[in-house]
C-alpha cells in the first residue's frame, strides 16, 4: 500500500510544482527559460527534466497574472504581486513542514497519516494551480484562510494526542 503510494507521488514531480518552483528561483535572482531548465536538471541530479513546452507557457501564464515581468535582457524577474505570492507560500511552507515533522516523529501511524496528507496537500495544489489565474483576491484569501485554519486544526489535534508522561518518585 505504502510502496504504491510512493510510486504514485514520489515518481514524478507534482502537477503544480514548477509553478512555485519558478516563483522560488526568481526570488533568488532574474533568470532566463532556459536558465531555469537547467537549474532544475542540475539540481534533481538529471531526474526532473522540465522541458521547453512545460517552462515558456508557464513563464507565459505567470506573465499574464502579473506574478512576474520580462526584463531588457530576456530575462523573468518577479513583480510585487509575485514576491507576495512567493511569500504566502513560505509562509504555508513552513506551517506544513512544522506539522509534518511532527507526525513523522509519532511512528509508523504518525507516517501514514502524514503521506496521506501530503497526497491531499498535492490534490489541493493542483487544483488551486490550475484555477488560481480564474480565482478572485477574495476567493484566494478564503482559500488560504481555510488552509492555515486546517493546519492550525491539525496542530491543536497532534498536541492533545502526544503521550503525557507521569512521573513517578
Amino acid at each position: 500500500m505504502i510502496s504504491e503510494w510512493f510510486q504514485r507521488v514520489g515518481s514524478s514531480v507534482p502537477r503544480g510544482f514548477s509553478r512555485y518552483f519558478i516563483l522560488e528561483l526568481l526570488k533568488e535572482k532574474n533568470r532566463t527559460g532556459k536558465e531555469i531548465i537547467d537549474y532544475a536538471i542540475e539540481q534533481s541530479n538529471g531526474i526532473w527534466k522540465p522541458s521547453p513546452g512545460l517552462i515558456y507557457p508557464l513563464l507565459g501564464r505567470l506573465l499574464d497574472e502579473g506574478l512576474i515581468e520580462e526584463t531588457k535582457d530576456g530575462k523573468y524577474q518577479l513583480t510585487k504581486k509575485g514576491a507576495d505570492t512567493a511569500a504566502d507560500v513560505d509562509k504555508i511552507n513552513d506551517i506544513v513542514k512544522t506539522q509534518l515533522d511532527v507526525l513523522f516523529r509519532l511512528g509508523n501511524v504518525g507516517r501514514f497519516v502524514a503521506m496521506d496528507l501530503l497526497e491531499k496537500i498535492f490534490s489541493m495544489g493542483s487544483i488551486l494551480s490550475s484555477n488560481i489565474s480564474n480565482m478572485t483576491d477574495e476567493e484566494t484569501g478564503k482559500y488560504k484562510d481555510f488552509l492555515e485554519k486546517e493546519l492550525q486544526k491539525l496542530k491543536e489535534q497532534e498536541t492533545k494526542k502526544k503521550p503525557r508522561r507521569i512521573k513517578i518518585e
